[in-house]
Parts: C-alpha cells; sequence; structure tokens
C-alpha cells in the first residue's frame, strides 16, 4: 500500500493582498507552488469552458448530466432519448449523444474540520466512509479537508482503503477557507483528462460544511463563475445546528444561499440536516442520485462565438417527469 499523498494548499495573510496567491505545498518536498489569484473578469473575457473529449469530434458538443425524477425522491432510470427535449436559450436543440448505461465518475469529497465541527466530526467521517465505499471499481474520488487552510488527504485513487484512511486523518481546528477549498478541488477534477473513450468521467463535488466562509482568499464570485465554467455538479450538506441560535443567525443564512446557488447553477442538489447523525442517509441519497443520471449531448445551433452565457432547459416528455442539470454554460470564444 503507497503511503498517502498529502498536499496542502495554505493561504497566506499578507498585508498587501493586491498580488496574494494560493501557494500548494507537497509534505514529501515542501516547495511552494504560486496560484495566482487574478481580478474578476467578465464572462466575455473567460476562456472557452473545458469540453469532455468524447463530445470532440471536428466540432464543440454541449454535455449534459441530467437527473429525472417523478416529482419525489424516485429516480426514473428507464427513458430513451426521443422522450428528452432540449433548450438554449429558448431555441429547441438537437441531440446527438445519448448516454443512460452511467459513466464513471471522479468525484471530490470535501470536509469541513474547522473547530465548530469538534463534535460532529466522527459521525461525519463513518458518513463520508460509507459514502466511499459505495464508489465502484471504475469510479475515481479525492479527499480534502478544510479549515484555515484546505488540505489534500487523499489524492484520486479508487482504492477504498486509502480513501477511509484519509478520511479518518481528518482533525477539526481553525476557521472555514469554504472557497479556495472548492476552487481547489474545482482545477484538481479539471487534471482528470480521459485518454480513450473508457475513461470519460462524469465530475461530482460532494461538499459537507456547518457554516459560512471565514478565511477565504477567493471572493465567492469568483468560485462561482469557476463552477459555472466547469463540467461539475456540487452536491452541499449545510449542517445546521440542531438547537441554539445559530442556525438563523446571518453567517450561516449566507452559507445557505452560498451553497443553494453553487448547486443550482451545476446541476447538483443542497441538503441541510439539523443532526450529524442524518449524514449518512445523505451521502446514500447522493450516490443513488449519480448512478441515476443520463448523459446528453447537443451542437448548439448558435454559432456564435462570443463567450455569452446561454441557458438550458431540459424537458422529458413523460407525465410527472421532472428534469434536473446544469442551468447553462458559456459559449467558446473566438480565440
Amino acid at each position: 500500500m503507497t503511503p498517502l499523498a498529502r498536499l496542502s494548499i495554505r493561504v497566506p495573510l499578507a498585508a498587501a493582498a493586491a498580488a496574494a496567491a494560493l501557494a500548494v505545498v507537497s509534505a514529501q518536498n515542501p516547495v511552494p507552488a504560486q496560484v495566482p489569484t487574478a481580478p474578476a473578469r467578465t464572462p466575455a473575457q473567460q476562456p472557452p469552458p473545458r469540453q469532455q473529449p468524447s463530445f470532440r469530434a471536428g466540432v464543440e458538443l454541449v454535455s449534459l448530466n441530467v437527473t429525472v425524477t417523478d416529482g419525489t425522491t424516485h429516480y426514473m432510470t428507464d427513458l430513451q432519448q426521443d422522450e428528452f427535449t432540449v433548450f438554449e436559450d429558448g431555441v429547441k436543440q438537437d441531440v446527438t449523444f445519448f448516454n443512460r448505461t452511467n459513466l464513471p465518475i471522479a468525484l471530490a469529497l470535501l470536509m469541513d474540520t474547522s473547530a465548530s465541527m469538534e463534535t460532529k466530526l466522527q459521525t461525519a467521517q463513518d458518513a463520508a466512509i460509507g459514502f466511499a465505499k459505495r464508489l465502484r471499481p471504475q469510479d475515481l474520488a479525492e479527499v480534502v479537508d478544510f479549515d484555515s487552510r484546505v488540505t489534500i488527504l487523499q489524492t484520486f485513487t479508487n482504492a477504498s482503503a486509502d480513501l477511509e484512511q484519509a478520511i479518518r486523518k481528518t482533525a477539526a481546528g481553525g476557521s472555514t477557507s469554504l472557497y479556495n477549498a472548492i476552487y481547489i478541488a474545482l482545477k484538481d477534477l479539471k487534471k482528470v483528462v480521459a485518454k480513450n473513450v473508457e475513461e470519460i468521467r462524469r465530475q461530482a463535488i460532494v461538499l459537507l460544511s456547518d457554516g459560512e466562509d471565514t478565511s477565504s482568499l477567493l471572493p465567492f464570485e469568483e468560485v462561482l463563475d469557476l463552477a459555472k465554467r466547469s463540467e461539475t455538479a456540487i452536491y452541499s450538506i449545510g449542517l445546521r445546528a440542531s438547537e441554539g441560535p445559530s442556525t438563523g443567525t446571518k453567517g450561516f443564512k449566507e452559507a445557505e444561499f452560498v451553497l443553494r446557488q453553487l448547486s443550482q447553477e451545476t446541476g447538483g442538489r443542497t441538503f441541510f440536516p439539523t443532526q450529524a447523525a442524518e449524514l449518512s442517509g445523505i451521502y446514500g441519497q447522493i450516490s443513488d442520485e449519480l448512478s441515476s443520471q443520463y448523459t446528453i449531448g447537443y451542437t448548439s445551433r448558435n454559432p456564435r462565438r462570443d463567450g455569452a452565457w446561454r441557458r438550458i432547459v431540459v424537458r422529458v416528455n413523460r407525465p410527472g417527469a421532472a428534469a434536473r442539470t446544469k442551468l447553462g454554460y458559456f459559449a467558446p470564444t473566438a480565440h
């Protein structure tokens, strides 16, 4: 068994923050590699979203991971391609790729280990380990914990024993660098590149936190923009306090808004349990959803390469069916 790779992403607290950066430090080779944070840019200035290799054959296709339910929590997994209709900015599109055989997944498992998680951490660990054990041999996962800094406890692997060992190493303490953690996870997932069709993977972040961001260097707007440009669905678990005033505090209300928006924009889901004992069931629901999705692709009828935001709506021609996917994407640019 190879030892766990441990990488730390530290947030410097420099007085002159204009040129601040996230530092990525390896425990075996502590030489920082700077990842500068550029000022927020408008959509037209951003590079085009990375397209999955399976959907590139001389043209650029838009790929969607679609979850369909019957209006409750029951997943509909027997739909055919002709039952789906996709609209981009109100214009009907022609679906040219359809897969319901459940592609492998690459996911980042993010765990809040700030001081407020101390009494709940063991229960959270048990729930996350149960989730990791449900991954299939063809799936990959990494374990990331975050408090005042972000630490990659285990790089992408399909070995459940390594994932369990990494989860057990989490310890509570410090503040909450939520935005930094999401940013790092999104960047890591972009590095999971398929070498052939068999390695094409859906991407997801499964995030557990019990409060607002208190120490990130990055602003929420920049992280949200990166999430919208990714192919990654974000599943957020906001663990509310079961008693006391903290549930209604301004800080948690802001955290709730952040988690809802990240999940809604990317086609994921949000959960707000009041007890850590609920986590096992929630991780189970996320696992069930990830194993019940369709992958759909289409070539946009809009030829403009203007970098503009394009809104997507997916409808299913079956009574009571409700489809959920990401809300849109940024068009390619001319360069």
